[in-house]
């Protein structure tokens, strides 16, 4: 389609094949089981995150078989391949959390190392954590081979004296149990009844906010999003995409002629329109460095003064993805922003059709539904993600306003230098309403990876002071994390931004309605503290210190290319 070799010689691009390396790749390839015939089909590549120690993609592997069945049926040759994972609920709050980041990157390059070395011809790779699926996303645009993701599925929820639950309720209940509120046996309870199987945490945290923005770019079949990890559907869904992706080779459809500028912004619409994850700023100005499409921070704020937050999910709100999928799932979300204006649909997608042509077939929003608000009566008439500029963060960063009352906090700096201080302040009782705790050298080199706070952010809202107390950071926040949280600024301290120059007792200024990060410091007295500021040395072996030397700012993405053009 934007390719100049035909979409039929499928082997002509690589030229494996001619020669003597035909005859030695061709007794290779016997050994694996291909026959005469074989040789004539697309070789495409499936690549699965699977791995037994976490909920999320326990049951990929399983998956990764329907995907081979539907590229057979669809008369290619699949190669089955695995990548790593690396789960933020299971490393959340230990040294572990450091890679998880820097995992999205790794998976990255290892699926298109594998698809390059190997020559495929397609891709489809099927994930179901906060990073495998932006890292998916990145070697698609860099390999640029059709490709199609599949997201792995949501968890269902969990269930406890007949409500629902999910992995945030555990983070909060021990902060309600730091506060007297709740005994070890009750945390006990939810604790065993929060993840009661297969799939992706369950709110509209990382996971299912990035499902949403790949499925409403085009790089998954519609409904993927919203069909839950262990459902008929995403079995149907899987075999499909082997199918689609086929066709998408005999078309000549390419990532590039799918992630374009308009289908960024569809991804931006819908994430506001959904109250997605602060992450999502990371991973979509990541994924769109990787296919050169045009993207800043700020793009962000063009997107959050437009479009109304109409989803009630947790975890400001009330539902989980497994409601939303009962209601008519995210393609019927997409419906209604289409219908009004807010998406671009001549957009091309994965099915070889348009954004307004998938949709077509799809049902609009059950009746009587109470997971998506009205247009004319949304949760907020902007989007919850703002981008923050000031002298505390020249560069920007993220806060998520979702269910938050507070519009503006003025309050005293507690400045810690790891998470860790921070947790023992706030369990010891010495952070009280109007603080603005401070947690700093955690951005993506100073981590160095760029930890999540979501046990820091989930005892404050178990305490009860996740708005009365702002908490900030050059780190992440889970996609679960809630209250008065400001993330990712920029520079990090580690960068020698001016976070590093902050000290404990600082006035800070948060506004939502300004867009302002500013510390009450004076131009003089921060030059002052810059002469005599000492940064801790880099990280320098191994994969974090690979990572602390080549990724770039959080405000670009935290990518370990940035210097490409």
């Amino acid at each position: 389609m934007a390719n100049d070799e035909s979409p039929k010689d499928y082997r002509i691009r690589s030229h494996v094949y001619d020669g003597i390396v035909k005859s030695a790749n061709r007794a290779m390839m016997r050994a694996t089981g291909m026959q005469d015939e074989d040789f004539k089909k697309p070789i495409v590549g499936v690549i699965s995150t699977w791995a037994e120690n976490t909920p999320c993609n326990m049951h990929l592997d399983k998956l990764s078989l329907d995907a081979k069945k539907g590229v057979q049926e669809a008369g290619g040759w699949p190669v089955q391949f695995g990548t790593i994972t690396v789960s933020d609920g299971i490393s959340m709050s230990t040294p572990g959390m450091r890679y998880s980041l820097p995992s999205r990157d790794i998976i990255a390059d290892s699926m298109e190392a594998a698809v390059g070395g190997h020559n495929a011809d397609a891709l489809v790779a099927v994930g179901g954590c906060d990073k495998n699926m932006p890292g998916s996303l990145i070697a698609m645009a860099n390999a640029d081979i059709p490709s199609i993701f599949v997201y792995g599925g949501t968890i269902m929820p969990g269930k406890l004296d007949g409500k629902d639950i999910d992995l945030v309720s555990v983070f909060e209940a021990v902060g309600a149990m730091n506060a007297g509120e709740m005994s070890e046996e009750e945390v006990r309870r939810i604790e065993c009844n929060a993840c009661p199987g297969p799939g992706a945490c369950g709110g509209m945290y990382t996971a299912n906010t990035m499902a949403s923005a790949i499925e409403v770019m085009g790089m998954s079949l519609p409904g993927s999003a919203s069909h839950p990890g262990i459902s008929d559907e995403k079995h149907q869904d899987v075999e499909a995409a082997g199918k689609a992706v086929v066709n998408l080779l005999k078309k000549g459809i390419y990532p590039h002629d799918i992630l374009t500028r308009e289908a960024f912004e569809n991804a931006l619409t819908v994430i506001m329109a959904l109250g997605g994850s602060t992450n999502s700023v990371l991973h979509l100005l990541a994924i769109a460095h990787a296919a050169n499409v045009e993207m800043t921070i700020d793009d962000f704020n063009t997107f959050q003064k437009k479009v109304p937050h109409i989803a009630d999910l947790k975890p400001s709100g009330k539902y989980v993805m497994y409601d939303l999928y009962k209601a008519g799932g995210v393609t019927a979300v997409e419906k209604l922003l289409l219908k009004n204006g807010y998406l671009h649909g001549d957009c091309m997608t994965c099915t070889g059709k348009t954004v307004a042509e998938n949709l077509a077939e799809f049902p609009d929003l059950t009746p009587g539904q109470k997971v998506i608000m009205p247009l004319d009566k949304p949760l907020r008439e902007d989007g919850p993600l703002i981008i923050l500029h000031g002298n505390l963060s020249t560069e920007g960063c993220v806060v998520k306003v979702s269910g938050l009352k507070t519009r503006r906090h003025v309050g005293p700096a507690k400045v810690f230098d790891s998470e860790q201080a921070a947790i023992d302040a706030v369990m010891a009782d010495e952070v009280v309403p109007g603080d603005c705790v401070v947690v700093r050298y955690v951005g993506p080199k100073g981590g160095p990876g760029m930890p999540e706070m979501l046990t820091l952010s989930g005892l404050l809202s178990g305490k009860g002071q996740g708005e009365s107390v702002a908490l900030l950071t050059d780190g992440r926040f889970s996609g679960g994390s809630h209250g008065f949280v400001v993330g990712h600024i920029a520079p990090e301290a580690q960068d020698g931004g001016n976070i590093a120059l902050l000290k404990t007792g600082d006035t800070i200024i948060i506004d939502q309605d300004t867009r302002e990060l500013t510390m009450e410091v004076s131009d003089a007295e921060l030059a002052e503290r810059r002469r005599q500021l000492k940064l801790p040395p880099l990280e320098t072996r191994g994969v974090l210190g690979k990572y602390a030397h080549l990724v770039s700012s959080a405000a670009t993405g935290a990518t370990t290319d940035f210097w490409k053009k």
